[in-house]
């Protein structure tokens, strides 16, 4: 297990080989030769380390799923992640001081994703309101122009500033029946 990472990926239980190697072929086909893909303790999570920038990353997957939406056969979700810490509060909020005016204007709204795996004792309500003291932007939770995502695993977390679109999520096939 890695905690160096810049892409956490979702696939289904008992998939993650599949999909570590799916994700690896992904990431040659986007240009990076040396991805570092890792397994997490949680079922149905990996890590990844790329070399490429997120926006470029994020660019090629979606050309390729245009091309082709059959192209993920394992991989489910992919989630972009500009920092990676322990999950401690204080050095999560110092983070995101520090680096929330270079991604969210001040005239922009946005809320906060917290994703909690391994970590109940987390208050969801009390982190939230400590994160979202830091700005004096407005907050839209069904439509903001940005997205705070607080991924908690385990003793380390990673943070993202996302617009709407920078999650990658395969197509859902649906019969029509």
């Amino acid at each position: 297990m890695t905690n160096n990472f810049n892409f956490l990926v979702s696939t289904s239980r008992f998939n993650e080989i599949n999909a570590r190697a799916e994700l690896w072929f992904t990431l040659l086909v986007c240009g990076d030769r040396y991805p570092i893909i890792s397994s997490l303790e949680f079922q149905g999570l990996l890590t990844a380390f790329t070399a490429l920038g997120k926006v470029e990353v994020i660019s090629k997957i979606k050309e390729l799923l245009k091309t082709d939406p059959d192209f993920f056969q394992y991989i489910l979700k992919i989630v972009p992640i500009d920092f990676v810490c322990k999950t401690d509060i204080d050095v999560i909020k110092e983070i995101i001081q520090r680096h929330h005016k270079e991604y969210l204007k001040e005239d922009e709204s946005f809320r906060i994703d917290l994703k909690r795996r391994n970590n109940e004792n987390i208050n969801r309500t009390q982190f939230i309101k400590v994160v979202a003291e830091i700005f004096s932007n407005k907050v839209d939770l069904d439509n903001p122009d940005k997205i705070i995502r607080i991924e908690i695993l385990g003793n380390f977390c990673g943070i993202s500033f996302l617009q709407l679109n920078d999650i990658i999520k395969a197509p859902i096939e649906r019969d029509n029946i």
